[in-house]
């Protein structure tokens, strides 16, 4: 179900000492054939660069949206110093949120396509055409991703690339645990998005939850190659940031559930939340954790028996490489125990092909790795 938006703000050049941005096109103009959506908000430092690398596109039938949310620093200034006609700029009087200027971004757009784009992210020059270029060629999925790499705040590149699942099976399946679609290399049919809406109410994981939404009804993709590269911040990794992510997460957990016709309690969706991340946090789960996990996977497997609410045989193989996962993780404080336990388990049916896609996702592939010119 769409979340409910509020009303879409004028578009104006955004203060009274601006020099002209066009805000929209002549009606006689033909409207591009994507939007790229960046919302910004005090990236001063960075937005230059994400709006650089989207005019370096190899594809050029764009416009580039900017959303400012507000900025109290020199953001606006920095977008209003490019020239390009194909920019437009719209802004907030205040602070209202991430969620909030996506979806103005995504009334305002004029393309066919829409692409978001964080503002301290950067795309590399042939994203656009070939998200555009898969669009055009399969007219029945409603949008595409791609992996994506890391950089550090001063643009140092890390060893670091993050894969999705590529077939939208896969991606449909996972949804119940991970988003499908890096929002920041996603590329969308504009008719789609607006079906739909950021949950507003959502500080963080509105991505999640809206992917997750269009994924039970859209077929999604990601093309196996690396076409943005994404920027790490500290406050990506502060423990008060972690926690209102978890208490978030949880949230959209507990949606997917309960449309599942699962019941479930705070504990549950904590344990849930951490099935995922029992490697980044260093867990190794306990006895009594393991026969949770045990349970919890076999009672959401038999749940999507009778609810069909992702697809079959992916979700199997989801939960069978969470509990291969899990029984690896226990074995480290429980030894032989753990992996009997494994063994004597009917998810360990499906726990192989599950590690055979893990496995498959992180084999060496050709990366889309170009020079990103210095816009970083």
């Amino acid at each position: 179900m769409a979340a409910e938006p509020s009303p879409a703000p004028r578009e104006d050049p955004c203060g009274p000492d601006a020099r002209p941005i066009p805000d929209a096109a002549p009606e006689a103009d033909e409207p591009p054939k994507v939007t790229v959506v960046i919302p910004v908000y005090n990236r001063e430092k960075y937005i230059g660069a994400a709006i650089e690398s989207v005019l370096a596109q190899t594809f050029t039938d764009f416009e580039i949206l900017v959303i400012d949310d507000g900025s109290t620093d020199g953001s606006r200034e920095v977008v209003r110093s490019y020239p390009d006609p194909r920019i437009r700029l719209s802004c907030h009087d205040k602070n209202l949120g991430i969620a909030k200027s996506r979806n103005d971004g995504v009334r305002l757009a004029r393309g066919e396509y829409l692409a978001f784009l964080d503002s301290d992210d950067i795309a590399y020059p042939e994203r656009l055409a070939r998200q555009v270029a898969f669009l055009d060629r399969h007219p029945d999925h409603g949008a595409v991703g791609a992996w994506v790499d890391w950089m550090d705040g001063e643009g140092r590149a890390l060893r670091r690339v993050k894969r999705k699942a590529v077939l939208p099976d896969d991606i449909a399946a996972q949804r119940l645990f991970r988003s499908g679609i890096e929002n920041s290399a996603s590329m969308a049919r504009t008719a789609v998005l607006r079906d739909y809406a950021f949950n507003e109410q959502f500080a963080l994981g509105e991505d999640f939850d809206l992917w997750a939404r269009i994924a039970a009804d859209h077929k999604l993709a990601n093309l196996p190659r690396v076409l943005v590269r994404r920027r790490a911040h500290d406050q990506r990794t502060s423990r008060e940031w972690a926690g209102r992510k978890q208490e978030q997460r949880q949230a959209i957990y507990a949606s997917q559930l309960s449309a599942l016709g699962v019941q479930f309690t705070d504990v549950d969706l904590q344990r849930h939340f951490l099935l995922r991340r029992m490697h980044k946090l260093d867990i190794t789960p306990d006895r009594e954790f393991l026969e949770w996990g045990e349970n919890w996977l076999l009672k959401l497997r038999a749940a999507n028996e009778r609810a069909r609410c992702y697809p079959e045989p992916a979700f199997s193989r989801v939960l069978g490489g969470f509990w291969f996962r899990l029984c690896w993780r226990a074995s480290a404080g429980l030894g032989w125990r753990a992996w009997r336990t494994f063994w004597t388990s009917p998810l360990r049916h499906s726990a192989w092909a599950g590690l055979w896609k893990d496995i498959s996702l992180k084999a060496p592939r050709p990366f889309a790795r170009a020079d990103t010119g210095g816009m970083v």
